[in-house]
């Protein structure tokens, strides 16, 4: 690897053990085995360095993500909804360093505006991983749009009560039934 990936990894493994405010310039170098000027001259600062390195994270899990819920095809919809919820729950377990260092970021300006620049892709991202919309052209991507708001929603949701207490985060089978009741 380049110092540029060097970084990129450092910084992810800074984030992850340590959290966003909390890294330095220092713990990066150490983790990289690269100089800390180098930081300035491949990212520009800290933050836009720490940044990327989410943005990679996110990215990469979104993927392994997809490869999970592949597994769960169930023709009914319902328990295919569930078992989704479930493998996302899974997910969020596994990769609870990512999460949390994502809501750590969030109080960052930088972040922030990553994250909204990218929210239209995000939320098609997340329609067209939960089988719920094709594309996003219909009816001008309305269907992504806010299918893909919901799951959006939920995945924030259900990641910060994971990370609160495990324990009581929603199951796959309580959000089905949830927006079961919710249609009477």
């Amino acid at each position: 690897m380049g110092n540029r990936e060097d970084l990129l990894a450092g910084a992810r493994e800074c984030l992850f053990e340590k959290g966003y405010a909390r890294t330095t310039v220092r713990d990066i170098a150490t983790a990289s085995g690269v100089s800390m000027a180098a930081i300035g001259y491949h990212f520009g600062s800290k933050e836009a360095l720490l940044t990327a390195a989410l943005g990679d994270a996110t990215r990469e899990w979104g993927a392994e993500l997809e490869k999970a819920l592949e597994d769960s095809a169930d023709d009914d919809a319902a328990d295919r909804f569930a078992a989704r919820w479930d493998a996302v729950r899974e997910s969020i377990a596994t990769n609870r360093g990512l999460w949390a260092a994502t809501f750590d970021a969030l109080s960052h300006e930088e972040t922030r505006a990553q994250l909204a620049g990218d929210t239209r892709e995000s939320r098609a991202g997340l329609a067209r991983l939960f089988g719920s919309a094709e594309d996003d052209t219909t009816e001008n991507g309305e269907d992504a749009r806010t299918v893909g708001a919901l799951y959006q929603a939920l995945l924030i949701g259900v990641a910060a009560q994971y990370l609160i207490d495990p324990e009581t985060a929603p199951t796959g089978t309580e959000l089905a039934e949830g927006l079961r009741r919710v249609q009477r």
